[in-house]
């Protein structure tokens, strides 16, 4: 009689987790779901930013289609009335619950989290997400900033809590809630953190020292980075403590022992998120849902943290793109689970790691788009049909496969045996491939380059990433009929995974193009 979903969506989050191999990271309660979970390697965001790539993936869709490049319309006008994920389920007789930031807030949702379209009941919202970018940050002055790094004593907090703690309780309560009835539920949990602020209970500290923080691999801008590729980080310069450092526009670069700083509060953060995503999870053992629910755990997109001399997201490289996905489906990445076995237990990050291994693991190259027929299909739901070439017009399709194929591959050996590998132009005939887009108000950084409103956009970057490949071409962009000129090249990228994983070598002008 079908499974449930349990589907978490984190805000900003990279794959900085033990089971994406970090090794300073801990995340043993993200870790412990992963040795239970299919879990992918290469999963791209569509857009790097929060509420297209939202949207994107919740309608199945990509940013042309659903048009919302920046905050600031809602699709169901001004594109399409496209059914979203939830919705779909909703019609298949779930109850359809969302928790925390799932639908991203504001015009793009309808200022209503797309209710009733996609939930069964209004959607819930943390009472202290207000406080978020108050100054709640203590100075070692004593007095309180709104800063960038913003390490709490949760006591002093308005109402003693966190935004992601409320979540974690509400999610909690509605679990205990469903386990009751006998409908199917797909429960949406969306968390905010390690989004910025980096606001996290202060005692997350303890387990990353400062000593052992090492910089960004490459904290520089890139020779051969083309200027329209590059995003000036304005929310980070606009906190307290970064404004404080007075650190010039557009480059930079910001001091290395506050670079170390903002990596260590990032990884705090993860940890706080990941002792959340434990209380989540172990609820789901304590009602007895363990064996009857799928669980979903994946972000909007990732953060730079100083590679490229880069801060937040808002580019089209690997470390803004870049997401982790995987899926719990019990019974099928899991031998069946037997009645009041825990899966589960809640762990704590205080404690010793256990080392734990993904349960499976693909390397193919995936897409968020993927995420709607793919959830559809675990879930024996029919698998909406793919997208014809304009479908502005049709209210379900799907414009990302099912991925479900991927699940049952025992890894097969990897063909890259020829040694052609570093060979540009195999990088068009590779399958699969994962595109992204960026748009860009100019070919020089602005004040609003990472996030230019749809009439300012004047060049769109899109971007495919293979395995081998990360290739990108900067092309005009006309936001009054939402047309790429494809003959209007202002710039491009190429980078070769295997000899230059973090993408710092631009080889797009002396090979295909010199």
């Amino acid at each position: 009689d079908g499974m449930n979903v349990l589907f978490i969506v984190v805000d900003d989050l990279r794959p900085v987790l033990g089971c994406y191999g970090d090794e300073i990271v801990k995340s043993p309660n993200i870790d412990q779901l992963a040795s239970q979970s299919m879990v992918f390697s290469n999963a791209y965001a569509q857009q790097a930013v929060c509420a297209p790539s939202r949207v994107s993936f919740l309608t199945g869709r990509r940013p042309d289609t659903t048009r919302l490049y920046d905050f600031y319309s809602y699709w169901r006008v001004h594109a399409g009335n496209y059914s979203t994920m939830p919705q779909y389920f909703k019609e298949n007789g779930y109850v359809t619950l969302s928790v925390g930031k799932v639908f991203h807030p504001g015009v793009s949702s309808n200022y209503s989290d797309d209710y009733p379209y996609s939930w069964s009941v209004p959607p819930f919202h943390p009472s202290t997400e207000k406080y978020e970018n108050d100054k709640t940050c203590r100075g070692k002055d004593g007095k309180l900033y709104a800063n960038l790094v913003c390490p709490v004593d949760v006591t002093e907090m308005p109402s003693g809590t966190l935004p992601d703690m409320q979540s974690t309780e509400e999610a909690i309560r509605l679990l205990n809630v469903m386990k009751t009835k006998k409908q199917k539920f797909f429960l949406a949990v969306g968390y905010h953190k390690p989004h910025i602020p980096l606001r996290y209970p202060q005692e997350f500290l303890k387990l990353y020292p400062l000593e052992n923080i090492t910089l960004a691999p490459d904290p520089w801008v890139p020779e051969k980075l083309p200027s329209v590729a590059y995003n000036p980080w304005m929310d980070i310069r606009q906190r307290d403590d970064v404004k404080a450092l007075n650190v010039s526009f557009p480059y930079g670069p910001l001091p290395d022992d506050f670079q170390r700083q903002i990596r260590q509060s990032y990884y705090a953060a993860v940890s706080y998120l990941d002792t959340q995503v434990g209380l989540l999870l172990n609820a789901l053992d304590n009602v007895g849902l363990s064996n009857s629910t799928i669980v979903v755990f994946t972000a909007d997109h990732g953060w730079s943290l100083g590679e490229h001399g880069e801060w937040a997201k808002y580019s089209n490289f690997d470390v803004a793109t870049r997401v982790p996905l995987m899926f719990y489906v019990p019974g099928v990445t899991t031998s069946s689970v037997s009645e009041g076995e825990r899966i589960f237990p809640y762990l704590d990050p205080f404690g010793h790691g256990l080392g734990l291994v993904p349960q499976g693991h693909s390397k193919k190259v995936v897409e968020l788009v993927s995420l709607f027929p793919t959830l559809a299909e675990l879930a024996g739901l029919q698998v909406p049909s793919v997208c014809p070439e304009s479908s502005f017009h049709i209210a379900l399709c799907t414009e990302g496969p099912s991925i479900v194929h991927y699940f049952n591959v025992s890894e097969e050996k990897v063909e890259e045996e020829d040694n052609g590998s570093d060979d540009p132009y195999r990088c068009f005939n590779e399958e699969p491939v994962a595109f992204s887009q960026y748009p860009r108000p100019a070919d020089t950084p602005q004040w609003n380059s990472d996030k230019p409103k749809l009439k300012d956009i004047r060049i769109m970057g899109y971007s495919m990433r293979t395995i081998d490949c990360r290739y990108t071409v900067w092309v005009g962009f006309n936001p009054n009929n939402f047309s790429a000129d494809l003959e209007d090249v202002h710039a491009g990228e190429l980078y070769m995974v295997e000899t230059d994983p973090n993408q710092d070598y631009n080889i797009y002008n002396n090979t295909l193009h010199g």
